[in-house]
């Protein structure tokens, strides 16, 4: 697909004013945001991401929109994974709610520059090496198993043993300081960084790894750039206001994590599968359709499931009466 440089500069401009309004006006002081905030902005982000997503309808066919669809449902389900860690993160440093917005909009602005950079790096690799795909296949169904036997309990989790953040410690002094929202301070001429900054770090090298796995996945969809790019781009934007509106509840969906497993495993199948039949002139396809019905079905069952059987505290679950 086509794409001028006027839709890449509109988009990008987009992007900018909508990150200034968000920080510079809606959430200027430091607050809690609220649940019915937190939905609010929710389906403000989904609105605007089914309407640029009817303008590609519109500008470029019928199934560009629906591979940007199938894009966006696919990326905005794997990033629920980044929420899980927003909640330990922000609970392992004490990070009050009111300053947590902050925080994780930096965060957010970094996961963009990131995202960008895997994007574009991901679709030259394609372009140049078709084979490529089955590494980044057999890394997602790799991925799925790793993430469905993980045994891991949130009591386990803690950053600082990070390889970059004790690196990081060794650099810069790191004070315990959780009363100012500054990323930085200065005490006696010595320049500290503080949790939050260990925060905000801690959320980027989280992204990254998570990017390592949605980006490839999303490349099954489409290896069109600007489908790619805007839909990942829609997704991340939203994730911030999902992350309040759904952290009350996060812990009862308790069966999520094997539904993101299935879909990363079945896509990591995809595109193996895809590759080796259009390799070998095989008629056999996967189509995005089927792939989007998956996505959702497995979602909707975990949930069913998550709601239907509720977790124990020993971590045994029980049939909801």
């Amino acid at each position: 697909m086509e794409v001028s440089a006027g839709y890449w500069i509109g988009f990008l401009v987009f992007v900018v004013i909508m990150l200034m309004l968000d920080l510079g006006v809606f959430h200027k002081k430091d607050t809690e945001v609220k649940i019915k905030e937190a939905i609010a902005w929710s389906i403000f982000w989904i609105s605007l991401a089914l309407a640029f997503n009817a303008g590609i309808y519109f500008l470029f066919g019928k199934a560009q929109a629906f591979d940007f669809f199938t894009a966006y449902v696919l990326e905005k389900s794997l990033s629920v994974d980044n929420l899980f860690v927003f909640i330990m993160i922000f609970n392992y440093f004490n990070i009050a709610p009111k300053y947590q917005h902050k925080v994780l909009f930096w965060g957010i602005f970094g996961a963009l520059i990131m995202r960008a950079i895997f994007i574009f790096a991901g679709v030259a690799l394609i372009q140049q090496f078709s084979w490529i795909m089955y590494i980044f296949g057999a890394f997602l169904i790799y991925t799925g198993i790793h993430m469905l036997v993980d045994k891991k309990e949130e009591g386990e989790f803690d950053p600082n043993k990070n390889f970059i953040i004790r690196k990081f410690r060794k650099m810069i002094p790191v004070t315990d300081n959780i009363s100012d929202p500054r990323f930085f301070i200065r005490k006696n001429g010595v320049l500290y960084a503080t949790p939050f900054f260990i925060a905000l770090l801690f959320i980027e090298i989280s992204d990254v790894v998570f990017a390592v796995d949605s980006i490839p996945a999303v490349l099954s969809v489409s290896k069109d750039i600007f489908i790619v790019f805007t839909s990942n781009i829609f997704a991340i934007l939203g994730l911030r206001s999902l992350y309040f509106a759904l952290n009350g509840i996060m812990g009862y969906f308790h069966y999520l994590k094997y539904a993101l497993a299935g879909i990363l495993a079945f896509i990591g199948f995809k595109m193996c599968i895809n590759e080796f039949c259009a390799h070998f002139g095989y008629s056999f396809h996967i189509s995005n359709y089927v792939s989007l019905g998956i996505i959702i079905s497995l979602l909707t069952i975990s949930i069913i499931l998550s709601l239907a059987f509720k977790r124990n505290p020993k971590g045994s679950v029980s049939r909801v009466k």
